[in-house]
């Protein structure tokens, strides 16, 4: 495991980062819900990647707890876990990392550090959902031996943290 990775809470400093990261390293569309417009990084939607964050993480009551994800002391994605309102003890997990850094190890630590604070924070379990096209996230559950099953047009796996304490 890359031991050059870390996840920061997501504080108002690091937003600036993850924006910067974000216009950088990714599309809007992989980072942030869609916004009218013409595509790119406009100023509206820059403005509203960081409206986002300040209504989910950085707000007086959080719905998500967000992470800065570093590589070698710079910014490079995001991390979340957000509790589920129908099944208590679980948390979902996110993730988001800047196009340069995929393939590189990134991905792997980032799930072991994601799942660690979701136990250290009293998690029973972190459910995770994805496309069937997302051969990376399929590679990281396998990795972590988590059965992805199709729920629709996604998959999905619930991992169980006990096991792993």
């Amino acid at each position: 495991m890359r031991s050059d990775v870390t996840l920061r809470p997501l504080d108002r400093n690091l937003l600036t980062d993850l924006l910067l990261a974000a216009v950088e390293d990714a599309d809007p569309l992989e980072v942030m819900p869609p916004v009218e417009g013409p595509g790119g990084w406009t100023p509206e939607r820059r403005a509203a990647f960081v409206r986002f964050h300040e209504s989910r993480s950085l707000a007086a009551d959080p719905v998500e707890t967000t992470f800065a994800i570093s590589a070698s002391g710079r910014v490079v994605g995001a991390a979340r876990l957000c509790p589920v309102e129908k099944r208590a003890g679980t948390a979902e997990a996110g993730v988001w990392i800047g196009r340069s850094h995929r393939g590189a190890g990134v991905g792997g630590a980032v799930l072991r550090l994601l799942l660690d604070r979701a136990r250290a924070a009293g998690f029973a379990s972190v459910y995770v959902s994805t496309t069937p096209h997302n051969l990376a996230v399929r590679a990281l559950m396998a990795g972590i031996g988590a059965d992805l099953v199709r729920d629709g047009d996604a998959l999905t796996a619930c991992v169980d943290l006990r096991a792993d304490a």
